[in-house]
């Protein structure tokens, strides 16, 4: 490890020492796989990619070694520089990244900043404000308002104080200290016989009492996957996962980056497509536009799919990206619609996502590349005169979530584009002119597809609002 003797060093020590026996599954809740990912990838992902960062050390499990160095291996995570083994308890887990580090050269410039491995929706800006707190204090944790009335009871269950909640706060991670800090105040709490611990800003408050505890504010979102409701929360919350459309203005290097892209947009002459193409052109990057209307090509006919997209690869060699905005709304009662409209609406709805996705494999593949799709914010609820549209956006996601962990391996990254509602000529036709400003303009649903062409994202619902 390169260390400058000027500045500290900061190294995230995740905490991955758990069983996971309140899950109940075989592995421990860590190597559970959400949104394409295990948890701890999440979590590491993160902290890989802040620039605040230096190392990554993460204590496991015995058992679980083998699986977090392949992991390691797979990812080809550049920091992750210790696997180290914990113990029975949270504290051994502490002490092992204490132990490991407190005899390096240079140490008293060592900032341990313990996170838990399963909570996987720490944000970059919660990691910034923690080491930015640690230029002033020696120990700072991070905590949320407590939203919920605080009781305390006595061994029979009689309540016997309740504390003020405008003082309380729900402790999260991640926990940061100076290496010195930490490491006097396990010292001084191995001489006590009656040590208990599951929180090292607890002990740090309780063995050096001296020593003041900072608080960060942290995120209703930075959950801790601990129960099986939990995975469901997680499982939504990765769904959920927006843009900020403030910050979707392209950067020159990202235009750049797209000149040398391909890009192939099924449903490319009207609506969010036609915009998506518009954008690419005024780059400069290589895109090609297939609608029915545009060139003739139903994604409902495999062929005139596997066409289209051959045509793009002869010219150029290779396709990076593959986007299907393809849809048809029809607004009428499910019995009011001939077998015939059923057919089509199922057929170029599904089966052409089907369509695409299975021809576009094997140039992705040869790219690792990305296919993008698109739902609609109606498929969390069925909605009245459009069952047949909803049920098949529905299907959307879960085809997303699926296809994006069957292709991981292939380094082929899917994601799901879910817009509130937009204005589209799609819609216009079937909802008329709806108030001025009620509706999302489909150019800046464009440009979050095409940022999140740009991110590491697999497996995500890019939920996009006003």
């Amino acid at each position: 490890m390169h260390i400058n003797k000027n500045k500290m060093t900061n190294i995230c020590v995740l905490l991955a020492g758990g069983n996971g026996n309140r899950l109940g599954g075989e592995l421990p809740k860590q190597f559970i796989k959400i949104a394409g990912k295990t948890i701890i990838e999440h979590s590491i992902d993160i902290f890989e990619k802040s620039e605040q960062i230096n190392e990554i050390a993460i204590v496991i499990n015995p058992m679980y070694v083998q699986q977090i160095e392949d992991i390691v291996i797979k990812n080809q995570y550049k920091k992750v520089k210790k696997i180290l083994q914990g113990g029975k308890e949270r504290s051994d887990s502490s002490l092992a990244a204490i132990r490991a580090y407190e005899h390096e050269p240079n140490s008293d410039h060592f900032n341990l900043i313990f996170h838990d491995a399963v909570r996987p929706f720490v944000s970059l800006s919660i990691i910034d404000k923690v080491i930015s707190a640690m230029e002033k204090y020696n120990a700072v944790d991070v905590a949320i308002p407590a939203t919920d009335t605080i009781i305390e009871v006595d061994e029979a269950n009689f309540i016997t104080n309740i504390p003020r909640r405008s003082k309380l706060r729900q402790g999260q991670t991640p926990q940061a200290f100076k290496l010195s800090t930490i490491r006097n105040a396990y010292k001084l709490a191995a001489q006590d016989p009656a040590f208990t611990s599951t929180d090292d800003c607890g002990v740090v408050l309780k063995y050096l009492p001296q020593e003041k505890v900072y608080v960060v504010e942290g995120s209703q979102s930075n959950i801790k996957v601990t129960y099986e409701l939990d995975l469901f929360i997680a499982d939504k919350l990765f769904q959920l996962k927006h843009l900020d459309l403030n910050t979707q203005e392209l950067l020159q290097n990202q235009k750049e980056t797209l000149k040398s892209k391909v890009i192939v947009v099924f449903g490319g002459s009207y609506g969010i497509g036609k915009d998506i193409v518009n954008i690419f052109n005024e780059i400069g990057a290589k895109v090609y536009a297939f609608s029915r209307t545009h060139n003739n090509v139903n994604v409902k006919d495999k062929k005139a799919v596997s066409k289209a997209l051959k045509s793009v690869y002869d010219k150029n060699g290779k396709i990076d990206f593959v986007i299907n905005t393809a849809a048809i709304l029809n607004k009428e009662p499910l019995m009011n619609l001939d077998p015939e409209s059923i057919q089509e609406i199922t057929q170029v709805n599904y089966i052409g996502m089907i369509n695409v996705a299975t021809e576009s494999f094997k140039y992705l593949k040869q790219t690792q590349g990305q296919l993008l799709l698109f739902t609609s914010s109606s498929y969390t609820r069925g909605r009245s005169s459009y069952s047949i549209y909803s049920s098949t956006k529905a299907a959307v996601v879960n085809f997303t979530q699926a296809i994006a962990e069957e292709w991981k391996n292939f380094d082929i990254k899917v994601n799901c584009i879910n817009p509130e509602r937009t204005q589209t000529p799609m819609r216009i036709k079937n909802f008329g002119i709806e108030p001025e400003g009620s509706l999302l303009k489909s150019k800046e649903v464009a440009k979050v597809s095409i940022q999140t062409l740009l991110s590491d994202f697999t497996g995500q619902i890019i939920y996009v609002k006003k």
